[in-house]
């Protein structure tokens, strides 16, 4: 499982067009924002904007860096029921790599399609990657780690006492030295 994950600040501006068994959509429109059926937000509901509706509401997400691409899908609330009125997929690669720097504000507009694969609206985002971040329990390994106990073994430490408190770490290598080298690798970004 990958241990690190995008701080992304998303924010689902508006769509234009939206359409609903060919007739115009009325109300109620909102957004599911989504990397996987586990890891999704949604707006709130636009009540007046119809067929062009506007929410300009943030989302605060947290990216798998396995991620390829970010589903976001128009739904509309009908009665009971929400029906998607569009979806459309956006790569990762449209905000991540090339020279763009951290917290760069990508402006973006994508074609919507419905469940049958038709063209349904077009709906307009923005996308800023706030920076890269470590897993919370890689780091809380991590910071934990300096307070378990440990021993080297030396030549002048008697067998019970090195038996007491086990060992961190992997041996040396060096036939000259009798100790264990410790540390915990970590995972580094660089900031542009």
């Amino acid at each position: 499982m990958d241990s690190a994950f995008r701080s992304l600040e998303i924010t689902v501006l508006s769509a234009e067009n939206l359409r609903l068994d060919g007739k115009s959509v009325k109300k109620d429109t909102f957004v599911v924002v989504k990397f996987d059926p586990l890891n999704s937000k949604s707006t709130k509901a636009d009540h007046e904007g119809g067929s062009n509706p506007s929410w300009n509401q943030k989302l605060e997400m947290e990216m798998p860096m396995h991620a390829g691409f970010i589903t976001l899908e128009v739904q509309c609330r009908i009665s009971s029921a929400n029906r998607v009125i569009g979806t459309a997929t956006v790569p990762a690669s449209d905000f991540l790599g090339g020279y763009t720097p951290v917290n760069y504000l990508h402006f973006l507009s994508y074609r919507l399609r419905d469940l049958r694969g038709e063209k349904n609206g077009i709906i307009n985002i923005s996308v800023k990657v706030k920076g890269v971040a470590v897993d919370y329990m890689a780091h809380a390994v991590r910071k934990n780690l300096s307070g378990y106990p440990y021993s080297s073994s030396s030549s002048s430490s008697s067998s019970s006492s090195s038996s007491s408190q086990p060992t961190w770490g992997v041996p040396a290598g060096d036939k000259n030295y009798h100790g264990v080298a410790t540390g915990v690798p970590i995972w580094c970004a660089s900031r542009a």
